[in-house]
């Protein structure tokens, strides 16, 4: 059975110990061992709304018509001055021990939304293919223009450097991963490859989508509104690329680097953050005379279904709405942590609160459970379903909460918006860790991060969520440096993989699903949404003083002090309104509860700026967005710091008074 947990309610009780080890087991078993690639398979979409139904959720499928396109072909070679050739698979090895390694139907190496072409040219490392590697190379005269860019994993979202690679003139892309990112589970430290072993297999690869995540997520030819089938579909070279791109292995990039091997400049000379990896070779930058990379990659376009699996327990209070989401669809036939750990888990939580329903209870406010297709295109089936609903959602969404990759270590991860963070955290002290006895998630949280919950950036579903203003929480676990190497987004995330090494016994899976539950629990049942408003002020604060930092970086000035007056009115007012929910209470005024309880759900809706970021529209909220040259990590004060950065004080001067107008908006919200 699950772990046993320190329960003080007969709810949560039940909850927590509807979570069984084997049958989260199973569930994995049954996402990990059918493709699920995006668009692929509608009975796994209606085996989840099945499962979802039997206990106790009115469940249906939501579809979408979307453009995706899927791989036809691919080629890499390289010829040597010499005229000798390497002709590299682009394939992961099939193993004996995992036996979906070797299905027939298993997915080929490929970048989704990725460009049909062909490129053959000299090539240059880029780093991992920033702005500010770009540019660096072109301050050492390194010539960019006609060549082939090869760049390693890390730092910004794949589809940005392919972007920044054709932004450079470059005209074609490769992507590998280094074992330089893996920790200190490696073969250089004397650990055994899977599956022999918990260090990376050398040819394994990270597939993902290249497109342009930064700009705007779901599908690139209906921006901005739902994609059905009369829906006019738009031009999407705004973003996806117009170059060809392939992910290979560390195995086959070797050869690649050490052909540049003694030409352009080594890569301890280039001083750029993570650069040098842990391959045998001097990372130096090229171009090689006379090595040249042929490649070629042809994809088929489509318009086709996708499906959202939705199920809903109607709450009391059904202008109150609490949205949990996973998704579904992976590159592999695997998947076993991205992200069907999250899967298993979200059919767990539905057999929980099934049995929580089986006593009489029902929720003070109405729970909705989503599994999204094709998020890992660009987090189309989320951004779709917020689309269609928005006015709903809008209207009486309190709060989502994301489960992505549920488990693929040890290593707790958590992010949110500022208000969730007190309920957020004081929950994982209830959960009950496996790593050693009497170690509770939040201590291994507080160990991991210094007790500090993270800013939400992009890159799963929470964003579209987040950037119509609604509450958000993104949970999961990570590998730490010292955990099994997990294969992401390879055939090798698979339910061998986690069941030898990523989670024996489920112990992990029940714990994170304990924990969602009770986190769910409280934010549905509350009497009083459980927000912590003061926790905003001290994040707008810190926020605050990073914008400083980076205004006083550059020679130039920035007049902050609208910003600072405003959120001053802020503190102001988030004071007064947990004051007021402290009377609501102690007086036990329904309506005065009712009161605070809206203006709880609705203040976010207030940071969300008309006709959003700067030449970024879909990303609406002033206080934080995905980085421009990240894609996934977050900037603060987004339109301010991102025109000081680019070096536009006029724009930085005009954001300050919409990002101050934002915060002023949310105040008036929560002013009583």
């Amino acid at each position: 059975m699950a772990n046993p947990i320190d329960v003080t309610l007969w709810d949560e009780a039940i909850l927590a110990n509807s979570f069984d080890n084997n049958t989260l087991n199973n569930w994995n078993y049954y996402y990990t061992h059918g493709a699920h690639l995006a668009g692929t398979n509608r009975t796994m979409a209606q085996w989840t709304a099945d499962r979802w139904s039997e206990n106790g959720f009115q469940a249906r499928l939501d579809e979408y018509l979307t453009y995706l396109n899927y791989p036809v072909s691919h080629s890499l070679s390289l010829t040597y001055p010499n005229g000798s050739v390497f002709k590299a698979s682009l394939e992961e090895a099939v193993l004996t021990e995992d036996e979906t390694t070797s299905y027939p139907d298993r997915i080929p190496t490929f970048n989704g939304y990725s460009f049909t072409g062909d490129a053959t040219a000299e090539y240059v490392y880029v780093g991992r293919g920033q702005v500010a590697d770009f540019e660096a190379l072109v301050g050492l005269s390194v010539p960019l223009e006609g060549k082939i860019a090869l760049a390693k994993y890390g730092g910004p979202f794949r589809g940005l450097k392919v972007k920044n690679a054709a932004l450079y003139g470059m005209i074609g892309c490769i992507l590998f991963t280094d074992p330089g990112d893996d920790g200190n589970i490696t073969e250089a430290n004397g650990y055994a490859a899977y599956p022999d072993g918990p260090a990376r297999n050398p040819t394994s690869v990270q597939r993902g989508s290249v497109q342009f995540l930064s700009t705007y997520p779901g599908d690139p030819t209906t921006p901005g509104y739902a994609s059905k089938q009369d829906s006019p579909r738009a031009d999407k070279s705004p973003v996806v690329p117009s170059i060809p791109s392939l992910p290979i292995s560390y195995a086959e990039a070797v050869p690649l680097l050490r052909a540049l091997d003694g030409f352009g400049t080594p890569g301890s000379q280039v001083n750029r953050t993570k650069w040098v990896g842990a391959l045998n070779v001097t990372y130096s930058t090229g171009p090689a005379p006379g090595a040249m990379l042929s490649m070629s990659n042809v994809m088929r376009d489509a318009i086709t279904p996708i499906w959202d699996a939705v199920g809903i327990i109607n709450g009391t209070n059904q202008d109150e709405v609490l949205v949990i989401g996973n998704h579904r669809d992976a590159w592999i036939v695997g998947g076993a942590a991205d992200p069907n750990s999250g899967s298993a888990i979200m059919v767990e939580l539905s057999k929980a609160f099934g049995k929580l329903l089986a006593t009489g209870w029902k929720p003070r406010r109405t729970i909705v459970l989503c599994s999204w297709d094709a998020e890992e295109y660009g987090l189309v089936g989320s951004t779709e379903w917020v689309e269609e609903h928005i006015d709903w959602l809008t209207k009486s969404t309190i709060a989502y909460l994301n489960i992505d990759v549920g488990v693929s270590g040890k290593s707790p991860s958590l992010s949110s918006t500022p208000e969730l963070r007190t309920i957020a955290t004081n929950i994982m002290k209830k959960i009950l860790w496996p790593t050693m006895p009497d170690e509770t998630l939040y201590d291994a949280w507080s160990a991991e991060n210094d007790g500090e919950v993270g800013t939400l950036g992009s890159g799963s579903d929470y964003t579209s969520f987040l950037h119509n203003g609604i509450s958000s929480l993104d949970m999961g676990t990570d590998q730490g440096v010292d955990d099994p190497v997990y294969h992401y987004h390879s055939n090798y995330d698979s339910y061998h993989w986690m069941s030898t090494y990523g989670d024996p016994g489920y112990h992990y899976h029940a714990a994170m699903g304990q924990y969602l539950a009770l986190l769910a629990y409280h934010l549905a049942n509350d009497e009083m949404i459980p927000y912590d408003l003061p926790a905003y002020t001290t994040a707008l604060r810190s926020y605050y003083d990073e914008l400083l930092a980076t205004i006083n970086s550059t020679s130039e000035t920035v007049d902050t002090s609208e910003l600072a007056a405003a959120i001053a009115q802020f503190r102001t007012s988030a004071n007064e309104v947990m004051a007021l929910m402290e009377r609501a209470v102690s007086t036990n005024d329904a309506a005065l509860k009712t009161v605070v309880n809206h203006k709880f759900r609705d203040f976010q809706r207030a940071f969300t700026s008309a006709g959003g970021l700067p030449d970024r529209e879909f990303y609406k909220h002033v206080v934080n967005a995905p980085g421009i040259d990240t894609g996934y990590a977050p900037t603060t004060f987004p339109g301010i710091t991102e025109a000081v950065e680019a070096g536009n004080f006029d724009r930085a001067a005009e954001w300050v008074g919409r990002t101050s107008l934002g915060i002023r908006r949310a105040a008036d919200i929560l002013k009583t």
